[in-house]
């Protein structure tokens, strides 16, 4: 009992040595001073993913198009997504339309079938903040912890009768002046009459690479071009499903010189399977992204 009671003295005497320091440092800021002014979170640094959530703070529009297509079998999104950011809180409303098609042959009918569904997908609402931020004492590594929690409303269409809950943590480090990572995961619960009770854990890793102009002559209208490789997975965790699905997209994204208020960005990559379970998803996908940033 000593020993266990001498542990928790020695944690609760580290994190307020710990506290008293951070609170020292003239950097420092918000709750318990877990964030850092020096910190390049919330400054549009971070390159926006294409396919993966978004992590960094946005006002903006968003178009997105995603086609796949696998054996007798093609799926479109066009998604829909406003953000509007509050100091480092940023809240985020989605909506999508979405259509599957599916084609075979039917051995016990000896016919072919075609079969389709389309309609609104669930109405996605989310919010995001940074916790805690570290940055070296010569700024080449910055690091920023996000919590975030995405509700999705089902719509009652052919494509949305479940809702769904998703607790998610976020983190992004930059290295130097170019590279970038970003990483998620996240829990999935859903709720509705059809998968009620279906959990999934979600993961995500997101690498970038700033060009700028002090790195390439790119003309005067693009301000930067990040090229990106993102890794999306989703593993069922319950109810004798523990499949895994694993995809990649590989792509770019340019953006633009600022028009007045206003920033374009294009993204453009282009998605395949990495394991099993995403050669089960798709066997190719195309996505396309239209930001406006304001």
């Amino acid at each position: 009992m000593s020993a266990k009671f001498c542990s928790i003295c020695v944690f609760i005497a580290i994190t307020l040595i710990s506290t008293l320091v951070r609170a020292s440092e003239p950097d420092r800021y918000g709750l318990f001073n877990g964030l850092d002014h020096r910190s390049r979170y919330g400054t549009a640094w971070f390159p926006e993913p294409l396919r993966a959530p978004e992590m960094d703070v946005d006002d903006e529009i968003r178009l997105d198009w995603f086609h796949a297509e696998t054996s007798g079998r093609q799926s479109d999104e066009l998604k829909l997504e406003l953000e509007k950011s509050f100091g480092l809180l940023t809240l985020e409303l989605e909506t999508e339309w979405e259509r599957e098609a599916e084609s075979g042959f039917d051995p016990d009918t000896g016919t072919t079938f075609h079969e389709h569904e389309e309609g609104f997908g669930p109405i996605e609402l989310s919010a995001r903040h940074p916790i805690y931020q570290w940055v070296s004492s010569d700024e080449r590594f910055d690091f920023s912890l996000v919590p975030a929690l995405e509700v999705a409303i089902p719509t009652n269409t052919e494509v949305s009768k479940d809702g769904e809950l998703v607790p998610q943590l976020f983190g992004l480090l930059r290295i130097g002046e170019h590279f970038s990572i970003q990483s998620s995961i996240g829990y999935s619960f859903v709720i509705g009459p059809e998968d009620s009770g279906n959990q999934a854990l979600e993961y995500t890793a997101v690498f970038g690479w700033n060009v700028t102009h002090d790195d390439a002559p790119l003309p005067k209208f693009i301000d930067r071009v990040i090229p990106i490789v993102e890794v999306i997975g989703e593993r069922g965790m319950n109810h004798g499903d523990y499949t895994n699905v694993l995809t990649g997209t590989a792509g770019v994204r340019v953006n633009f010189a600022a028009i007045g208020s206003v920033q374009p960005r294009i993204g453009l990559g282009y998605a395949f399977p990495i394991d099993e379970g995403g050669r089960d998803e798709l066997d190719w996908g195309i996505i396309t992204s239209i930001v406006f940033e304001f």
